[in-house]
Order: structure tokens, then sequence, then C-alpha cells
């Protein structure tokens, strides 16, 4: 039996998260009175926030729509949904300009249009940024204002989002949400997910601690598909000064021609000078490799941008300068660290999952844009282009909601205690990292049943197990997924599609 609480009816669109991707559903939504759920203050704890590139989009007259797409299928090693990158690509210059006339102070030229910058894997420069290095903050910042000024939207912050409510029928019609301690049930017509990534299942992330994957498992909890949970992109620059989350070292650096090099200062990569360029699982794994055999991984900016690092990479100077470095003269220790999950809540190009009622968009979902690899500086691109259309079509659905909606399920599941985090966190890392084996999956796998025992559905240790399954199960090596027992990609590229069985507690529900 479910204990009594709080319940609120809401006659339009709930957003459940205040990243890049929420934010532009709210906005979107408009006139429908939309409720905004963020589980911390807005500009905190979300991933948009902490994005260094930037935005990619077609911009400029060397650059298309149709050439974005290819780069971005390329990236995705096969597992790209080619109708999902020409909807986001052609989506890319009016998602641009809708952020800049809501405030986002984009970079200019010298004739006023957008200034980009060429990033691993794209064929021509086309990443809009904002100060260099501080895109993510400056775009969010001009949504979080767009958003308070907005009259149709209703924020709610600290709020955490613990279950979803589903009818008979199985469409989910409303949330559970804990705030100040205090249970809510939250009815609405459509429920939209921006609940973010998985980085913090991993001990080394660039990514909010706080992103655990709560929302994919509560979905998946409710019976969602989960689209291909096993490829996770690990950035191979994060700076490696023993903080938790690691700051980032963005790839721009690497794309102003700063090199990755080993103790002895020998390119890690190959002395040509696109070699730090390649995919980012590819720089990845390389310094992954040289960590391990002892050599030590650097990045070198000394020469490429040397006095100009205050005014050109100004988050990634005060990054350093904090932890007593000083990147102007020495080469900055890098680690690859857990970034941004490709996969996630099976969704289409306007954020429909296959269960009615439910939408998500941004890292929670896995819309098919980034395949195995995502392509630097569309996950930007994507949060806000479907975030706007996610909004649109959920202010469009059905307007009956009633207070007397007899709802099943949401039962909220345990939390994971620190101590079992702190060992999940570091086993994440250790077997479900850069590489990857039977061995270390299957042990990490064992780890997961010894800890659901006392968590039983604790939601980070469903999104472990989920990325953990499908890893073992793909046997070959594709994009951000390399497999050491299996390290040739198969001739045929497959999706892994999951859904979690119901476990007992919720098939008596």
């Amino acid at each position: 039996m479910r204990p009594v609480r709080d319940r609120q009816v809401h006659d339009g669109p709930l957003v459940i998260g205040g990243g890049l991707a929420g934010l532009s559903a709210a906005l979107e939504a408009a006139p429908r009175p939309t409720l905004l759920v963020t589980p911390a203050p807005l500009l905190q704890a979300c991933a948009s926030a902490w994005a260094q590139g930037g935005l990619a989009a077609a911009l400029t007259r060397a650059d298309s729509p149709g050439l974005h797409a290819r780069d971005t299928e390329i990236a995705g090693a096969g597992l790209v949904a080619p109708e999902a990158a020409r909807a986001l690509t052609e989506d890319g210059q009016a998602t641009v300009e809708w952020l800049a006339a809501l405030g986002a102070p984009f970079d200019r030229d010298a004739d006023g249009g957008f200034s980009v910058s060429l990033e691993a894997a794209h064929s021509v420069a086309r990443v809009a940024r904002v100060g260099g290095d501080g895109a993510g903050r400056a775009i969010l910042s001009a949504l979080v204002a767009a958003v308070r000024a907005a009259p149709h939207v209703r924020t709610l912050e600290n709020g955490r989002l613990r279950a979803l409510l589903q009818d008979a029928g199985g469409q989910v019609r409303g949330v559970v949400i804990e705030r100040d301690g205090r249970l809510t049930e939250i009815l609405a017509p459509a429920v939209i997910l921006a609940t973010g990534g998985v980085g913090g299942l991993y001990a080394v992330t660039t990514t909010p601690a706080a992103l655990k994957g709560e929302g994919l498992a509560l979905a998946a909890l409710a019976g969602a598909e989960i689209l291909d949970p096993e490829f996770v992109q690990f950035h191979p620059t994060a700076i490696d000064v023993g903080l938790d989350p690691a700051p980032l070292a963005t790839e721009a650096l690497r794309g102003e021609g700063a090199r990755l090099i080993d103790g002895e200062g020998r390119f890690l990569l190959g002395e040509a000078a696109e070699a730090d360029l390649a995919p980012r699982d590819v720089v990845a794994r390389a310094v992954h490799a040289a960590r391990q055999s002892g050599r030590g991984a650097f990045l070198d900016a000394r020469a490429a941008i040397g006095a100009h690092f205050p005014t050109h990479f100004p988050a990634v100077f005060a990054a350093c300068m904090g932890a007593g470095l000083d990147p102007r003269e020495a080469p900055i220790p890098v680690a690859a660290a857990a970034h941004y999950h490709m996969g996630g809540i099976a969704a289409d190009a306007d954020g429909r999952t296959g269960l009615a009622g439910l939408f998500a968009v941004g890292e929670c979902a896995a819309t098919g844009v980034h395949g195995a690899n995502r392509l630097a500086s569309n996950s930007l691109l994507e949060a806000a282009a479907f975030g706007r259309r996610a909004g649109r079509l959920a202010a469009a659905g059905p307007v009956e909601v009633s207070g007397r909606t007899s709802v099943l399920g949401g039962e909220v599941p345990p939390d994971l205690a620190p101590g079992a985090l702190g060992e999940l966190r570091e086993a994440m890392t250790a077997e479900a990292g850069v590489v990857r084996d039977a061995a270390r999956l299957t042990r990490l796998l064992d780890l997961l049943a010894r800890l659901e025992r006392t968590a039983p559905d604790a939601p980070p240790l469903v999104a472990a197990g989920l990325i953990a399954r499908a890893a073992l199960d793909r046997r070959e090596s594709r994009g951000g997924h390399y497999r050491t027992d299996f390290p040739e990609p198969l001739a045929e590229a497959r999706h892994s599609r999951l859904r979690r069985p119901p476990t007992p507690s919720t098939a008596a529900a």
C-alpha cells in the first residue's frame, strides 16, 4: 500500500530537469501552463552549464546541414538513425539563432556572423562558442532568465524525481517528487524527462556527481525501452588534479594546436598535426593506455595557447590555476573520464517514448543522433532543438487531468548508502570504463547483485545494471564501447534494446 502523500494536479506539461533540454522544452510549451521541477536551484548540478565546447551547427557557406549530418553518422559508427541526424542538423541554424535571440552571447566574427571553431571528427569548423570555453553556462544563463520571465512557466526547485505514476493501461500520468523530505504526487497530462546522464555512476567523471541515471532507471522500471545503454563516451582530457568531478580541458584546445604527450614528451597519437583530433574514443584509449603503462598523459598547450590562456580559455585556465598549475608554463595532466551517455530512454526527435504520456529529451534520451559515439558539440544542439520540439508537442496534447485519476505503482525505491555508492562508482570506472572485457563486466554484475540485496531497485543500481548487461552482451568493439576480448566491430551494426523485467514488488502493484 502506498503511504499517504500530498497530491497536486497540473493541467499542462510537467518538465523534470533544469538543463538546456528541460528549459528549452518549458519555454516552447507556451502558452500552455508548464511546471518545471529541478533537483537543484537553476544553473546548479546540470551538465549543460559545464559544457565548454559549444554548439555544433551549419552556420557558414563552407558548411551545410547535409555535411553536418554525414559527419554525425560517421562518428556514430553505424548506429546513427539518418532521419534523426537530418532532423537535428536541419534545425541547427534556427536553434542557434533562437538561443541568440534569447540572449546567448555567442562569439561573433568581424562581419557579425557566428564565429565557429573546429573540433574532432568535424570536416569543417562549425562549433559556435561563447568566450572561448564558456558556452554552456552562458547559454543556460540566458535560458534561465527567459524561464524566470515567462508567465506560463512555474518553477519548483529542489524537487527530486522519485517515481513515475501510471494508470492501469501503462500510460504515464505523473510523478512522485521529494522536496524537503516530503513526497508529493503531481498528476499531469504529459511528463517530459530531462534528467541528464550517468556520469555520477563513475569515480572519474567530468559531469556533476548528482547525475546518476535516475531518470533513465525510473523510466526503465516503468517499462520504457532503453536503447544502447552500453555506449558511454569518455572525454580524453579531464584535468587530473584529484577533484571530483574532474575539471574539463575542452577539445578546442587541441583544435587550436595543443598536443597530447607522455611524461617523456613523446606524442601519444603520433607526430601528425591532426593526430590528436581523432574521434574521442581513439584519443581516450590512447590517454588511458599511457596512464596504465606508467608513462602518464599530459596536454601541452604552451606553444599553441601560451600567454593567451586567460582570455581564450578562461575556464580551463581558472581550473588549472586553482589547482596550482600554470598551463602557460607546464603541460596539464589529463585522464579519460566519463563524459556523456549516448544511450538512454528510446525516444524520437520529438521526445516521444514508447510509454504514452512520457517524453524524454537531452542526455537521458537516446534519439538516434549519437549512435555509438557522439560527434563533439552535438549534445547542446540536440538538447535545445529536440527539447523545443518536445515542449511544443507535449503542449498540444490532451488537457484533461483530474485529481481522481487512478494510478498504479509510484513505489519509491530506496536510496543507495554513501559507502555502497562509492563502491559502485569505483567499480564502474574499473570494470565498465574506457576498456572492458567479459571478466570485468561479470565482476561488476556480481557486485550489483550483492548491492541489490540491500537496496533493491535503487536507481543507480538499475542504471548501472543496464550499462553492464548491454556491454557484456555486445561482443564487439564499436564507438565508445571497447572490448579487449572482442577488439573488432561486427560486420553488421545492431542496436541494444533492453526492457527491465518487473521486480516482484512492481509486478504486484
